[in-house]
């Protein structure tokens, strides 16, 4: 079939979005004409307004506020011939089948899916070795087949870029010389964490002469890091927790030179970016960069090559917090001068 106008959902995280592009690549390739809508949450958007595959955005939270006449009116009046259900949501895959899309697509894992959509991808997340951006390929399997792509292939498929210009006040905190590295120690629960200290401790180990530190996060996880000493302990740095909202956070990496985080939205944001970028793993399944490290053209992943569970029902990583500082600045340096060469 040459589908008119898909509906992507995916009303899921940063990360998991970003992940999504590749496949949105993948489509406009298959199929130049085609017309995609991305049904995401309202604290989403403006990443998924920067990517240039996408045509139209749907709000989740907004629609979420209406009766299901309204929604299905809504989602009618998109006239779209597929959906495809990324990320599986019961009252989505219900929605879509009362609206009377025709091509309603989602994986046979999820029960409801077999009442409300009408061509099914057998797929289990769980036990698969792929990486989550192949995954998401797979999903559209009926309509693009398995292309024969690499993680260097998907680099020039995320279309990521879309980008608004940085507002002068962080534009000109940029150093013209030495290399801008952001460090984004928490997750917002999302991921496992290397540990304040961890990050504090890299922070007084990179050379001010050769790297301007910028700190990013949310007020909250701004003041937790105060809490934690990481001010007292980290040298010279910008503190910008708080002071920037999801858009410019995007502005602000693009004009970075590189990032380092746990596997969080920023991470996979500055891959997409073809930022230098350095994730922290834990070896862990799902969690683990088999499944969820940054791919760019310039990401790179560290992770404790060893068997653990230690951490399966929550808390700290031990396997991450053996990660030294001193290791992640040489993976560091070795990143910057393979750029520089």
């Amino acid at each position: 079939m040459t589908p008119r106008h898909i509906i992507i959902s995916r009303t899921d995280s940063i990360g998991d979005v970003i992940l999504t592009f590749p496949l949105l690549g993948l489509l406009k390739k298959q199929f130049p004409d085609v017309k995609i809508t991305f049904l995401g949450q309202n604290y989403t958007r403006p990443v998924i307004l920067a990517c240039s595959h996408v045509d139209f955005f749907l709000d989740w939270s907004e629609m979420q506020g209406h009766s299901m006449e309204t929604r299905i009116t809504l989602l009618r009046s998109m006239e779209a011939d597929v959906i495809l259900h990324v990320f599986p949501r019961k009252e989505i895959a219900r929605l879509a089948h009362k609206a009377g899309i025709p091509v309603r697509m989602g994986t046979t894992g999820r029960i409801y899916h077999w009442l409300h959509c009408n061509h099914l991808i057998k797929l289990s997340r769980k036990n698969s070795p792929l990486h989550e951006a192949f995954l998401n390929i797979l999903l559209a399997e009926k309509l693009i087949g398995r292309p024969e792509i690499s993680d260097g292939d998907i680099p020039g498929l995320y279309g990521f870029d879309r980008i608004a210009k940085l507002p002068e006040e962080f534009a000109a905190l940029i150093d013209p010389v030495r290399f801008n590295l952001i460090l984004h120690p928490k997750s917002k629960g999302s991921a496992r964490e290397w540990g304040t200290d961890n990050f504090a401790t890299l922070s007084a180990l990179l050379p001010r002469n050769m790297y301007k530190i910028f700190v990013t996060g949310t007020k909250a996880e701004g003041d937790l890091l105060i809490q934690e000493g990481f001010f007292d302990k980290a040298g010279d740095f910008t503190d910008l927790t708080g002071k920037m909202s999801l858009e410019k956070m995007i502005s602000f990496i693009l004009a970075a030179d590189g990032l380092i985080a746990a596997s969080t939205g920023p991470l996979h944001i500055a891959a997409a970016l073809g930022k230098t970028t350095l994730g922290i793993y834990p070896p862990i399944r799902p969690m683990h960069p088999g499944r969820w490290a940054p791919i760019g053209k310039r990401a790179s992943f560290l992770v404790s090559e060893k068997e653990c569970s230690d951490c399966a029902e929550g808390g700290p990583c031990r396997c991450m917090l053996d990660i030294s500082p001193k290791q992640v600045q040489q993976k560091l340096f070795s990143m910057v001068n393979s750029d520089l060469i």
